[in-house]
């Protein structure tokens, strides 16, 4: 017998180590069925399940257990991030509480310590998206600096380089001081900053007191400018193109060109430019040929390019000096307030440099062009479509691709240096030193590379390398390519771009066909979570409080193509109420003997109620099914709530009861075999949504499988009775009519009152008389069925319902002159709240003073108000008739 009440923390680890011990998830490349395979995005090891986790595994949860139960040999492979960066931070903090510091243990020494501590505290994640319910195929774990992985990375840096798309070259790259590394753009955070604009004055050569007036935010620079850039079709300075200025501070003589780049409209409409500091001047410095100078160091200090009073200066130091040397000079024209945007390390939180060094590269340009011309021609679909405009944008003006990284932790460089610094990239030492031999005719010494790579270099061959590849794997002629991913788009660019070029140009064919990108959970009052605002919210504790499978439904619920999350506590806490309304109609079932064995044929169904339920099941599992193959799963999920809740628990059981309690009704055998079968594919179509609680009232209503290993329901050959299903339904629709004006009358709850109903047609005089005793019981009325001209007898409210009318008799249960007076108070006070709002709504200065989530909260009330208004009006109608 099922507990009274659901209590999740009782069931799901132990519904979980079911589907653990019985390998439920297992993939065999050798089975017959079609191929379904899905690339779990990799965590990164040092991750823990946030909302927008919750909400891509479940996502990607709900396809996999919905194709798995149609059948399709389906494959969620699961696997870790090696996390570069992240990681290293994270030993070299714990390192640092020890009193150690990395550089002085040595790589090799550093290394065992983070291999120890991934071993011992890393993957915590995979434990909780256990919790969540996701169902990949655990015995296929991979972790992208495994051994097969490794030997995949090298695979395809060494043959992209003897291909000339990997190579070594001098650019700029966002530098951080403190972490002393390059970082992806993915990892710089653009944070809005109340700064300041210095206007400099640059004498102009070979002239008495002629200067050109530039302006900038970084004074800093100012050492390593070049040029100074004006529009070639600017009039102030068409005569001053091609002469010199001055460069102050460092008496350097540097051109004026003309460059596009400079807007006329913005500051003097001269600006200074520093190749080797600013990635917009480093291109216009390529267009002119001009120097770049490098005047940081990678700490951030000045260097010996500079006048030695500012050498060994920190760059902050040096924008005080710098502009106080102008001033000294007469050359500071002013200074403006200037709120500008300033890039800051994600994880060190310290200002990134643009900084000229060094760095490997992958030629992205000649990949990405079969890349966009798979998404062009179809080959490769996003889902909204919209998307992939996003995705042209970023790969046509697609630059060269930065995959070294300054840390021990990753995958290292497979290039080996000579004595005279000449490069060998081979699979391993021994074949470099080989190369090595042959190319000087001798041994000789050589030193690794000691970068690493870019963390999305190995993560882009996470589809096929996680397969096996370069081995001509069983699993990789089965799940190659896959048939979806599903990601957030910020990382369109940054990972399925670059998987899309892997995989076509190493494999010979996309990675997948589709790719769906879900979007972005917000708080209640639509902003964006940061710790900063205190607005995070933590799945786990929500899955704590009210179970994952109310966690689960409700981001599937909300999960609109297109449209971000507005997550609040109060909607996650409503679907635990439908986990507890599921379950006690389970609980309802079991108790009349209705079983979920699967034994009974919808077709032998004689009870119009029980046919009506039959065709509504038929529909609304097909209606869910149709939704989540389409990436619809927020209609999915509401599909399959209205059916559940409202035609099953509210109507069928309902109707059901006095048929399953009374003593020889003919249609009681029938009905309580047409309700254990209703509810087993009740939770056959739920359990990719709410795997958990499905698959424990399966168990106990005499499911013979796991309910995880079961296949969908098949439906299409199941008769449909849709005469049926238009007269209950009409039924519904009538009993919710009488409702609606009870309620709004304030009847009471426990009152019978007579209804009266006139001028119907032929078909609802049928009806109202098969379904007398439903109509009674369920709107708590005597029915009468009469003739008449329409007029209201007395005593009654009415409503006009479809081709009938119903007058409701109230005089006896309520006080109208009460009512009126009571409704007349409630429309004023609605009215004068709604007045407030509009007035407050309407000021100009609160709506640009206002914090955005005030304004959200204001709207709110005045739609919710307005609402209000409308059935106080309707009820006051009423009424007025009486």
């Amino acid at each position: 017998m099922l507990d009274k009440t659901y209590h999740p923390d009782q069931v799901e680890g132990r519904i979980a180590a079911r589907w653990r011990e019985t390998s439920a998830f297992d993939a065999d490349p050798a089975a017959p069925a079609t191929p379904f395979s899905l690339m779990m995005p990799p965590p990164n090891v040092t991750g823990s399940l946030h909302i927008g986790h919750a909400l891509n595994m479940t996502l990607q949860d709900v396809l996999t257990r919905y194709w798995r139960m149609k059948g399709r040999n389906a494959l969620w492979q699961p696997g870790m991030d090696h996390a570069g960066i992240a990681t290293q931070m994270v030993v070299e903090r714990q390192l640092q509480q020890e009193g150690l510091d990395r550089r002085e243990m040595g790589r090799e020494a550093f290394l065992e310590k983070v291999w120890a501590w991934k071993a011992e505290s890393g993957g915590a994640i995979f434990k909780q998206l256990e919790r969540l319910g996701a169902s990949p195929d655990w015995h296929r774990e991979r972790f992208t600096l495994d051994e097969g992985l490794s030997q995949a990375v090298r695979t395809v840096f060494v043959q992209l380089h003897r291909e000339g798309l990997i190579y070594r070259d001098k650019r700029l790259v966002n530098w951080d001081c403190k972490l002393l590394t390059a970082i992806s753009d993915l990892e710089v955070e653009q944070r809005s900053t109340d700064g300041h604009l210095w206007h400099f004055r640059y004498p102009i050569e070979d002239t008495d007191n002629t200067c050109i007036i530039v302006a900038t935010t970084r004074p800093e620079t100012v050492l390593g400018d070049t040029a100074v850039a004006v529009h070639p079709e600017d009039p102030r300075y068409q005569d001053m193109i091609g002469r010199n200025v001055v460069l102050p501070l460092v008496g350097r003589l540097i051109p004026i060109i003309g460059d596009t780049y400079s807007d006329p409209e913005k500051g003097t409409g001269a600006v200074k430019i520093t190749p080797a500091h600013d990635f917009n001047d480093f291109e216009v410095g390529r267009r002119h040929g001009l120097e770049a100078i490098n005047i940081f160091d990678e700490h951030g200090t000045l260097n010996n390019a500079v006048p030695e009073e500012y050498r060994g200066v920190d760059r902050a130091e040096a924008r005080r000096r710098i502009v106080s040397a102008f001033e000294s000079a007469g050359l500071l024209d002013k200074i403006e307030d200037h709120q500008h945007v300033v890039p800051y390390g994600d994880r060190s939180g310290t200002v990134i440099e643009p900084w000229l060094t060094d760095q490997w590269y992958v030629d992205a340009e000649t990949l990405a062009k079969p890349a966009i011309a798979a998404v062009e021609d179809g080959r490769i679909r996003f889902v909204p479509k919209t998307w992939e405009k996003t995705y042209f944008e970023w790969m046509r003006n697609i630059q060269p691709w930065c995959i070294s990284r300054q840390l021990w932790w990753g995958h290292r460089i497979p290039a080996w240096y000579g004595p005279d610094d000449e490069i060998f990239v081979a699979m391993d030492e021994a074949e470099a030193l080989a190369a090595a031999e042959a190319h000087y005719g001798r041994a000789v010494e050589m030193r690794q590379e000691s970068d690493v790579l870019d963390t999305w270099f190995s993560s882009g061959l996470w589809p096929f390398s996680t397969l096996g590849w370069p081995g001509k794997t069983p699993d990789l002629k089965t799940w190659y390519p896959g048939d979806v991913l599903i990601t957030g788009f910020d990382i369109i660019f940054f990972w399925v771009a670059r998987m899309i070029m892997m995989g076509l140009h190493m494999m010979g064919d996309v990675p997948f066909r589709e790719v769906y990108i879900h979007a972005l959970v917000r708080d209640a009052k639509g902003q964006k979570m940061s710790k900063t605002k205190g607005n995070v919210i933590d799945p786990l504790s929500l899955m704590d409080k009210y179970g994952t499978d109310a966690v689960r439904f409700t981001l599937v619920a909300m999960a609109a193509q297109g449209r971000d999350i507005k997550l609040a506590e109060d909607r996650v806490a409503g679907y635990r109420n439908f986990v507890t309304k599921l379950w006690n109609a389970a609980r309802f079932c079991e108790m009349n003997g209705c079983r979920v064995d699967g034994s009974f044929d919808p077709g032998t169904c004689e009870a119009r109620t029980n046919r009506w339920i039959v065709g509504e099941t038929v529909a609304a599992v097909g209606t869910a099914g149709e939704a989540i193959e389409a990436y619809r799963f927020n209609e999915a999920a509401q599909g399959l709530y209205a059916f559940i809740w409202h035609g099953f628990c509210d109507w069928y059981l309902e109707i059901a009861k006095p048929v399953l309690y009374g003593d020889n009704c003919p249609a009681q055998d029938e009905t309580r075999a047409t309700a254990g079968w209703v509810l087993g594919h009740i939770l056959e179509a739920l359990h990719p949504l709410m795997p958990f609680v499905s698959e424990e009232l399966h168990a106990n209503l005499g499911g013979s499988a796991l309910l995880t290993t079961s296949p969908w329901p098949a439906l299409s050959d199941v008769p449909v009775d849709q005469t049926a299903r238009d007269e209950i339904a009409w039924v519904v629709r009538l009993v919710g009519e009488v409702r609606s004006i009870r309620a709004e009358m304030t009847v009471p709850p426990s009152a019978t009152v007579a209804l009266t109903v006139i001028e119907t047609s032929a078909k609802a005089r049928g009806r109202l008389a098969r379904q007398r005793d439903v109509i009674e019981s369920l709107a708590k009325v005597e029915l009468a069925i009469a003739e008449g001209d329409g007029t209201a007898p007395l005593g009654t409210v009415q409503a006009v319902f479809e081709d009938a009318s119903l007058f409701l008799h109230v005089a006896d249960v309520i006080d109208l002159a009460e009512q009126h007076d009571r409704l007349a108070r409630e429309i004023t006070k609605i009215e004068d709240e709604i007045a407030k709002l509009d007035k407050k709504l309407g000021n100009e200065n609160f709506l640009a003073r206002a914090p955005e989530a005030v304004v959200f909260e204001q709207r709110e009330r005045r739609d919710e108000a307005e609402q209000s208004r409308l059935k106080l009006d309707r009820a006051m109608a009423r009424l007025a008739g009486v």
